[in-house]
C-alpha cells in the first residue's frame, strides 16, 4: 500500500461548510483549511462542523486527518501522533516524554528524594524551561503492597504515570488507586496479553505492549488488542545496547517506516524505548550504565521513539536528552524567534545604552544573557530578521539600515532616554553611515562587538 498523500487547504476545504461564519479563529472557512492542513487548528474548532447533516464530512475529515501514528494520551501528555519518518519531510509533533522509573525497592527517603529531584529539576534553554515529564513506579520487590505504596507516592505529584508492572494481579490493584489519572499499563507481553488487555478495557487506560526483538509476536498482539476496541495502545519492541544495537535500532526503524507508509495498522502506533533496563546487566559500574543508557536513548530518540523510559538520576544524563528533543521537535521549515519589538534589561533609566539585534531566539537570549552579566541595565530593540540570526539576516537582506531604523522608531526609545546614542552588532558595522542618515543625523550609531560575549567588555569601556 502507498503512503497517504499529502493533504491540502483543498482537499479540506471541500468537505468544510463553507459559510465562513467567523466561528472559528481563521474567521473563513479556506484559512481553516490552511490551517488543518499546517496541523495548527483542531475540528473541534468548527462549531458547523459538528451540526446535524454534516456527519458524513466529518467522518472524512477524521479519516483524512488521522495520522499514520496514534496519537495517544497519557495523563494529560500526548505522544506520537507522528506523520512522516524524516523530520525535514515536515516536522515532528509531540515531544517524546522521559520518564523516569520509581522501584519499588527503594527506602521511602530515598523514593521521595527521588520524586523531589525531578519536580524541583528545570533547565533554562532559549526561554523555556526544560523538564522531565512522568514518572513510572516499578514493580521489582515481589512485594505487592511496597509496590501499592510506591504508587501511592507517585501520585501525589502531578506527573503522569507509567505503571511498570507485568503481574496483572498487582497490577489491578495499583491502577485501581490512580485510574482517574489515565496511566499507562506497562506492559502486555506474550505471557499476560489477556489479563493485561482485560485490565486496560476495563479502567479504559492506554496499554504499552512488549515484546523484545521480535516483531511478529508484537503484531500480533497488537492486533488482538485491536479485534478487542483497544486503540490507544504503544509499542515496545525492545532497547539494548552493545551486541543489541543494531536490533535494537533496526526494530524502530522497520515499526516506523511500515507504519508511516500506511503498510499495516498493526504497528500505527507510538514506541516506547525503555532504556531503563540497560540496567538489568549487573556486575557493572554504575556511572558505565548510566552512560550506555544515555546513549541509548540519545540514539532511539532521533530513531523515531516516542516515550522513553530511564532510571540514571544523574543530571549530566539528562541534560543532553532534554536538550535534543528540544531541538528535533521544531518546525524545520520555521526558525525558532521572539517577538520583535524592545525590552527592557535590567532596571533601566534614561542613561541606558540602547542595543540591537535580532529575533533569533538563540541570538536573543545569548545577547540578553551577556547584557545582564555586565551589569549594565540596557533597552534592547529586536529587530524582525524572520527568525534569522544577525550574520545571517545580513547576509539575506533581513536586517538592513531600513529595518533597523523602522525598528527604533517604532520602540519609540528616543522617550525613554536622554542621550541619542545605538550600538549595532560588529557584524553590521557597514549600516553605520546609512543608519544614521536615515534617522536624521539624530542618533550617533556606535560598533558593537562581533560576538555578544564582547559586550560587558565594550559596555565597560564605552559607555561611561
Amino acid at each position: 500500500m502507498a503512503a497517504k498523500k499529502k493533504i491540502g487547504p483543498l482537499d479540506i476545504y471541500a468537505l468544510l461548510p463553507k459559510t465562513n461564519c467567523g466561528k472559528c479563529e481563521p474567521g473563513v472557512c479556506m484559512a481553516f483549511a490552511a490551517r488543518l492542513a499546517e496541523r495548527t487548528i483542531s475540528l473541534e474548532e468548527c462549531p458547523p462542523l459538528w451540526e446535524k447533516g454534516q456527519e458524513a464530512n466529518l467522518k472524512k475529515l477524521q479519516e483524512m486527518l488521522k495520522p499514520p501514528v496514534r496519537e495517544v494520551k497519557i495523563g494529560d501528555i500526548k505522544v506520537g501522533g507522528q506523520l512522516v519518518v524524516r523530520r525535514h519531510e515536515y516536522r515532528y509533533f509531540n515531544p517524546a516524554p522521559l520518564a523516569l522509573t520509581l522501584e519499588d525497592t527503594l527506602p521511602e527517603v530515598d523514593l521521595l528524594k527521588r520524586i523531589k529531584k525531578v519536580e524541583e529539576y528545570g533547565y533554562s534553554y532559549i526561554g523555556k524551561t526544560l523538564r522531565l515529564d512522568m514518572l513510572a513506579p516499578r514493580y521489582v520487590s515481589g512485594d505487592p503492597s511496597k509496590f501499592e505504596a510506591t504508587v501511592r507516592k507517585a501520585s501525589l505529584t502531578k506527573f503522569p504515570l507509567v505503571l511498570w508492572c507485568t503481574d496483572p494481579g498487582v497490577m489491578e490493584k495499583a491502577v485501581s488507586l490512580v485510574k482517574d489519572r489515565r496511566p499507562l499499563l506497562y506492559a502486555a507481553t506474550k505471557e499476560n496479553w489477556k489479563e493485561m488487555g482485560e485490565l486496560a478495557l476495563k479502567y479504559q487506560c492506554p496499554l504499552a505492549l512488549y515484546s523484545p526483538f521480535d516483531l511478529k509476536t508484537l503484531k500480533s498482539m497488537a492486533k488482538t488488542m485491536m479485534n478487542w476496541g483497544l486503540q490507544d495502545l504503544l509499542l515496545d519492541p525492545g532497547a539494548g545496547f552493545g551486541e543489541m544495537l543494531k536490533e535494537t535500532v533496526n526494530c524502530f526503524t522497520v515499526l516506523r517506516n511500515t507504519a508511516i507508509r500506511g503498510e499495516d495498522p498493526e504497528v500505527g502506533f507510538p514506541l516506547i524505548a525503555s532504556v531503563a533496563r540497560v540496567w538489568e546487566d549487573g556486575g557493572r559500574k554504575p556511572e558505565e550504565l548510566a552512560w550506555e543508557e544515555t546513549a541509548l536513548a540519545t540514539i532511539l530518540m532521533v530513531r523515531y521513539a516516542d516515550l522513553i523510559i530511564l532510571k540514571s538520576e544523574e543530571i549530566w544524563t539528562w541534560l543532553p536528552l532534554i536538550i535534543l528533543r528540544e531541538n528535533i521537535y521544531t518546525d524545520p521549515r520555521k526558525p525558532v524567534s521572539v517577538e520583535p519589538g524592545m525590552r527592557a534589561i535590567g532596571e533601566v533609566n534614561e542613561n541606558s545604552p540602547v542595543m540591537v539585534t535580532s529575533n533569533f531566539a538563540l541570538t536573543y537570549f545569548t545577547v540578553a544573557s551577556d547584557i545582564e552579566n555586565s551589569k549594565v541595565p540596557s533597552y534592547l530593540i529586536v529587530v524582525d530578521t524572520g527568525g534569522l540570526s544577525v550574520e545571517s539576516s545580513i547576509a539575506g537582506r533581513k536586517m538592513t539600515a531600513q529595518t533597523i531604523a523602522d525598528a527604533i522608531k517604532a520602540s519609540n526609545v528616543k522617550e525613554k532616554v536622554k542621550h541619542r546614542k545605538v550600538i549595532l552588532p560588529g557584524m553590521a558595522a557597514r549600516y553605520k553611515g546609512e543608519l544614521e542618515e536615515l534617522l536624521g543625523f539624530e542618533w550617533e550609531v556606535m560598533i558593537g562587538p562581533r560576538d555578544s560575549s564582547g559586550i560587558p567588555k565594550f559596555l565597560a569601556e564605552h559607555w561611561k
